[in-house]
């Protein structure tokens, strides 16, 4: 699968109470997360996120509480994939089980900047700053976790699993 989209560049250590605020994790419903996400430290992401466009942030991206609303905020804004430094482990686990693609590239984070066009492709792990006609290549998706985002999360995968039996 390729993606294609802006970038959007955030610093290390981005938090999951950072990409959705406490005060908004009684919402359930996807699209009110996503008119706050990333607000603490972009405000007006929200409003000039685009769909496609690609979060670029550098370590430990996702770290803190273990909500899953942070990787729903982020899909529902739109955001088709994030490329990291490095992620918190529990964000890695709820990204797959959400649908939501992320990978690891540091050489893509230090090169890319805000507002470079990316295309990605998933399958293979290339990254391609079309802005700067540079390429990096990630570790590829494994089929499994593909399988969750092709099926928009885990609980997809399950229900679309049973409906096989």
């Amino acid at each position: 699968m390729k993606l294609k989209g802006k970038a959007w560049k955030f610093g290390d250590d981005i938090d999951t109470d950072q990409i959705i605020p406490a005060q908004y994790l009684s919402f359930s419903d996807p699209e009110q997360l996503a008119n706050h996400c990333l607000e603490v430290v972009a405000p007006q992401f929200a409003r000039n996120v685009r769909p496609g466009d690609i979060v670029v942030a550098g370590k430990n991206f996702g770290c803190g509480s273990s909500r899953e609303h942070a990787p729903v905020a982020l899909k529902a804004a739109g955001i088709s994939c994030v490329i990291a430094r490095s992620f918190a482990r529990i964000f890695y686990r709820n990204s797959f089980n959400m649908g939501l693609p992320i990978l690891e590239c540091p050489e893509a984070v230090e090169s890319t900047k805000e507002g470079d066009v990316l295309e990605v492709d998933l399958d293979t792990g290339e990254i391609r700053n079309q802005t700067k006609e540079e390429e990096f290549k990630a570790r590829g998706i494994p089929p499994f976790m593909q399988e969750l985002i092709d099926a928009g999360g885990l609980i997809n995968y399950v229900v679309n699993q049973r409906k096989k039996i």
